[in-house]
């Protein structure tokens, strides 16, 4: 089929999706990403994690937690539709997302995605060097017989194309004042894993023969989740944006920059954006925060890890941080749901999974700017916001609508609501119906 029919067909499908009835809106995900009936009952959760599953993941299992899972809709990326898995509970994020991606498409923006590098990195660390010059030499003597001997303890991982790549030393002065630190770093390919526990397996594995060939006593052996060998990295680019609009998101950047305050607020917007794909998709959103925190840190202030300029009428801007996921090995393979949210995305590695989520992230941090620069970020937050606050005041399922509507009402004339004013509302509107 050719691309400008298949995007027309994408439009179509994306047609009042968030207004549509549920089995409607599945009906065209499976259309689109052929999902067949007993994929659309996971979905459903039906079987999403059975008890017996969840009983090997962790321990003291009682039971699962089910948490809501929608699609961002409107992304091309890198020339090809796809609709994108997020499990969140946050009102906003999916709609925000979803309305910004809808807003780059339709002024001809396009976003496009990229990776450097593939290395993760194990830490080997030797806490009181009585020797570092000497250590070093000695080490960089049987650099690879070392690199063999742990490429040896992780056999089916080279026989994948991976494998340790290199081994980096670094001398750092102990912040006690006590003396120097040697830090071994084991650079190493996972391919497609996320990689910790084979990088964790190889430094311990490595421990005996560095202690050997340097007489020194090995301290931790531990993975980092400072990835910076392995960086995903997106941009998008928006013609036709007016100077307000585009000026003010340059501005909200400049204010990132120069305070890392906002830059944390920033920083957890993107990650908005990146969070609800790694819970979907079962990989490890812990480690990717920690990473991206620390890569925002890296020249000894925190920083925004996306940039925004404007130009003649283009808004440009760029994403670029460690994203160390995984499609293959532990909960991703294992978890029902985390499966078919990589069919959905049509993901075939963890390069492709990173992309995804780095632009998602970037679109999401272009959401909230925009808002901020414009409307402002309650008024957005607050309208969505009213369907939680009809629900929480009690309203049934046929009430819904209607209060959701006076609520909106509501916000739109006195620019805040509360779970008392929805109360409030759904009394009259159940005495009025009495009447």
């Amino acid at each position: 089929m050719e691309s400008g029919m298949k995007t027309e067909m994408f439009e179509e499908l994306l047609r009042e999706f968030h207004r549509i009835p549920f089995d409607e809106r599945q009906a065209r995900l499976a259309r689109w990403c052929d999902l067949d009936p007993q994929e659309l009952q996971i979905l459903k959760g039906v079987n999403a994690l059975p008890v017996e599953t969840a009983e090997h993941f962790i321990e003291n299992v009682i039971g699962v937690f089910p948490i809501p899972m929608g699609v961002a809709t409107y992304f091309n990326i890198d020339g090809r539709d796809v609709f994108i898995p997020m499990a969140v509970e946050e009102t906003s994020i999916i709609a925000a997302v979803s309305a910004t991606a809808k807003w780059v498409r339709k002024s001809g923006g396009h976003i496009t995605t990229g990776s450097r590098g593939n290395l993760i990195i194990g830490q080997i660390q030797i806490p009181f060097a009585k020797d570092i010059e000497s250590s070093v030499q000695s080490l960089t003597a049987v650099r690879n017989r070392l690199m063999d001997e742990a490429n040896a303890i992780v056999p089916g991982l080279v026989a994948r194309g991976g494998g340790v790549r290199d081994l980096v030393f670094r001398a750092l002065p102990r912040e006690d004042g006590t003396g120097t630190m040697l830090v071994i770093h084991v650079m190493c390919d996972p391919c497609d894993a996320m990689g910790a526990n084979l990088i964790n397996q190889v430094c311990e594995g490595l421990k005996p023969s560095i202690e050997a060939v340097t007489g020194e006593k090995v301290g931790l052996c531990i993975l980092s989740n400072l990835t910076d060998g392995k960086l995903a990295y997106a941009r998008v680019e928006i013609p036709g944006v007016d100077a307000e609009t585009g000026k003010g998101i340059v501005e909200a950047t400049q204010f990132a920059k120069t305070d890392p305050y906002r830059a944390a607020t920033h920083n957890k917007g993107v990650l908005n954006g990146i969070d609800p794909i790694l819970i979907a998709t079962g990989n490890d959103w812990r480690a990717v925060e920690a990473g991206v925190h620390s890569f925002a840190s890296r020249n000894g202030s925190y920083q925004p890890v996306t940039d925004w300029k404007f130009e003649n009428g283009t808004l440009t801007g760029e994403f670029l941080a460690p994203l160390a996921v995984g499609t293959v090995g532990g909960v991703t393979m294992l978890h029902p749901t985390a499966r078919l949210a990589l069919k959905i995305m049509g993901v075939q590695n963890a390069e492709g999974l990173a992309r995804i989520a780095a632009a998602a992230g970037l679109v999401q941090n272009l959401g909230a700017l925009k808002a901020l620069a414009t409307v402002g970020i309650v008024k957005g937050h607050m309208r969505l916001h009213a369907a939680n606050l009809a629900i929480a005041a009690g309203a049934r399922e046929e009430e819904l609508p209607r209060l959701k509507e006076e609520l909106s009402s509501v916000l739109s004339k006195e620019k805040r609501i509360s779970l008392t004013r929805a109360k409030e509302i759904l009394e009259v509107l159940r005495a009025n119906t009495a009447n």
